[in-house]
């Protein structure tokens, strides 16, 4: 107990000392929003991965679909970390922070306002984002109350949550996206060792590699399951894996926390260097993370659901119940690191854009960068309070509304967004009306998920109840794919609807630097 206390003292303590150091970094919206667009390359990339992957993955998706795929679950992590980590550093990368810096934006629906040249887009997207964030935000609360509760037994979880709000808190509301940015470099480190150092325990209790993989197999066997098959390359069911590979993979491509990390690139060499080290880093986290879930099998046994005992939470849990003390609290750092990094964040993002893209342009006179300041960080404060008490309020009464919520959010958000996002970074034709589309489609997809879920009608169509609306992972995945036929569809349709000076924006793009910006961005 002395050990995991002291452990969180120092990792608290460095956590606070970056926020204070990088106070004066983010005395302007500019330094506080974007750290003045000077980020190198480490700090991007650990910011871009932290951001990714959080308790959410390491503690509620690695042990259901452990538990669902066996090690073939491992194809999820590899495929966020070259469709989800790899893609978008070289296809989103360099062009976001060529046009985001030539259009003056500084969120995501900052962007869709200039590029599609519609204030009311701005307000619109902004409000997508305030209302599917903040449940995300609050889930990853969710991810830390069972290993807390395995690791400080008879600890009330509910002050796990206030500590970790208010100490995230402190360094976000002083040190602003440079010190989120430094914390994340430091939580991205221990994330690395710590995972490494679980899965190599976690083996070693069933013999190593062979014996664990052995023992999946007769584990899974003895209940009447074909226990190859979670020991396989791809698993029982190939199909609803894809679909979870390509949600949790694709999605990133039109989340804003996530694409907002390349407008602070600070020069070409950046951009190479941050996409070999964001794709390592989550080769080893993600990839880990999955894999070590494929031996859920080998620890727990199915309930009469053919659940595991306890539910999905409870299995990652349950294969570190038995490990030292010490590897036990450094798993929790490292949870609380994938927490706390990922948390800081999307409070960041939720704020600016409720800041800079809703509040702003509704004042009659405009707001100053003082007053910008301040209320960005009465948010942050504001949306850290919201997710704890719907984290704690989950946690408790297990409202089933909330945990349905939080389900649908990233499919709506990259659901919505990817799409236009992409085509306005490469597509001149794109038009407001097919951007427009994708934000109905992608929300309307969620919304009509949720209500699914929560009364549980049915559509009467085999296609539809068992293939698009079967989960939020199903219609998630959907929503994204069919925002990329829609867009380009929708907009040859409507060319009335395409903003004027698109060609004077696309210029940015030829500017000579020693070769066109389409290649190298200029220091």
């Amino acid at each position: 107990m002395v050990v995991k206390i002291l452990l969180l003292v120092i990792f608290f303590a460095v956590t606070i000392g970056v926020g204070l150091y990088c106070r004066r970094r983010a005395a302007d919206v500019n330094g506080f929003v974007l750290g003045g667009r000077n980020v190198g390359p480490w700090l991007t990339a650990f910011a871009f991965g932290t951001s990714y992957f959080s308790a959410v993955i390491f503690v509620g998706y690695a042990g259901q679909f452990g538990w669902n795929f066996g090690v073939a679950s491992t194809w999820i992590g590899l495929g966020n970390a070259f469709i989800g980590s790899l893609l978008p550093w070289a296809i989103l990368g360099r062009r976001t922070r060529i046009l985001t810096q030539h259009l003056g934006s500084r969120t995501m629906p900052d962007y869709f306002g200039l590029r599609y040249k519609s204030g009311a887009m701005k307000i619109i997207a902004s409000f997508i984002v305030f209302l599917f964030l903040i449940p995300y935000t609050a889930s990853l609360f969710n991810g830390l109350s069972r290993l807390f509760t395995m690791a400080f037994p008879g600890v009330d979880y509910s002050i796990c949550v206030i500590v970790m709000a208010v100490l995230t808190g402190v360094y976000v509301i002083v040190g602003g996206y440079l010190a989120t940015a430094i914390n994340d470099f430091i939580q991205g480190i221990i994330m690395l060792v710590g995972i490494v150092a679980t899965i190599v325990a976690v083996l070693n209790v069933n013999g190593g590699l062979m014996g664990s993989f052995e023992k999946i197999v007769s584990t899974a066997s003895e209940t009447g399951a074909p226990g190859w098959k979670f020991a396989s390359f791809l698993g029982p069911d190939p199909t609803f894996l894809l679909f979870v590979v390509i949600l949790t993979s694709l999605g990133t491509w039109g989340l804003p926390q996530m694409v907002g990390k390349f407008y602070s690139i600070r020069a070409e060499e950046d951009i190479k260097k941050g996409t070999i080290i964001s794709t390592f880093f989550a080769i080893v986290v993600a990839g880990g993370c999955y894999f070590l879930g494929g031996f859920a099998r080998a620890f727990l046994t199915p309930g009469p659901d053919g659940k595991p005992m306890g539910g999905f939470d409870n299995v990652i849990p349950t294969m570190l119940s038995n490990l030292p003390e010490i590897l036990i609290a450094v798993v929790l750092v490292l949870v609380l690191s994938a927490s706390m990094s990922t948390l800081s964040s999307l409070v960041l993002t939720s704020s600016s854009t409720i800041t800079l893209d809703f509040i702003s342009p509704l004042t009659k006179k405009g707001m100053s960068e003082k007053k910008k300041m301040i209320v960005m960080r009465v948010f942050i404060a504001f949306f850290i309070v919201l997710s704890a008490v719907i984290a704690i309020v989950q946690a408790k009464s297990n409202v089933v509304f909330i945990a349905q919520l939080m389900g649908v959010s990233w499919g709506a958000l990259s659901g919505a967004f990817l799409a236009p996002f992409l085509y306005g970074l490469y597509w001149k034709k794109a038009t407001r009306a097919g951007c427009y589309a994708s934000f109905i489609f992608g929300v309307g997809m969620s919304i009509l998920q949720l209500v699914k879920s929560l009364v549980g009608f049915s559509f009467g169509v085999p296609f539809f109840d068992d293939l698009v609306f079967k989960t939020s992972l199903h219609s998630g995945s959907i929503a994204m794919l069919c925002g990329l036929v829609i867009v380009p569809v929708v907009s040859l349709l409507s060319r009335r609807t395409r903003p004027e000076g698109v060609d004077e924006m696309f210029a940015c793009y030829d500017k000579k630097v020693e070769v066109s910006q389409k290649t190298s961005l200029t220091d």
